[in-house]
């Protein structure tokens, strides 16, 4: 469907093939921004949307993807070349799934990363299609199908999490606080990637 299926054979193989790694890929951020809750409050009430409130919500290759498990094709799709520092999320959900500290060029033409930003959200599961066995990778609040995960990867964990583009959103870093992922910019503050906005000064903290 809407060509995937019929290149989903070479891209599988290209996938278990496995790839050289390359280093974190990460850039100069912008500028900082006001902090909002509303995000946080919309993850953690999330309920997943039905099936034709998903279509209205996502692109044809994003819904074959996270709620078919097809594969988008390879070098040609969103983020296989992003260089940018920021927080990887579920489509969905909304969910944090990746960090692009994690993030490195493994030549597959897909996102590429060594260890997902939580676990507890990044799940795995067997995965005996198509002929081959792999392990797939999915986000626990939405149930989206992501990816799979392979052990040619960079040290130390030797994971490749190979995942689709279709399944990610990405959120620059220097709008991380505004989107309301504030939580996760320490890393970004300590690689040097953010610098926190000083807090105005009120007329009760100058007294």
């Amino acid at each position: 469907m809407f060509g995937l299926s019929a290149a989903l054979g070479v891209l599988a193989g290209a996938a278990l093939s496995g790839c050289s790694p390359a280093q974190s890929q990460t850039a100069t951020p912008n500028t900082t921004v006001a902090t909002t809750q509303s995000t946080n409050s919309a993850m953690q009430d999330f309920q997943k949307p039905s099936a034709d409130e998903l279509k209205k919500k996502l692109t044809p290759m994003q819904f074959e993807v996270t709620q078919h498990a097809d594969t988008e094709p390879a070098f040609h799709n969103e983020f296989w070349n992003n260089h940018k520092p920021g927080l990887y999320v579920d489509i969905v959900s909304g969910k944090p799934l990746f960090s692009s500290l994690d993030k490195f060029d493994s030549g597959c033409g897909w996102p590429s990363f060594s260890k997902p930003l939580a676990d507890k959200e990044v799940i795995e599961r067997n995965d005996g299609t198509h002929g081959m066995v792999r392990t797939e990778v999915r986000s626990q609040t939405a149930d989206s199908h992501l990816g799979h995960v392979f052990n040619d990867g960079p040290g130390p964990t030797a994971l490749r999490y190979c995942i689709n583009s279709a399944s990610l959103r990405f959120i620059p870093v220097e709008e991380m606080e505004k989107a309301g992922y504030g939580a996760y910019l320490e890393p970004f503050v300590k690689a040097g990637l953010y610098k926190p906005q000083p807090k105005a000064e009120t007329a009760e903290s100058k007294k």
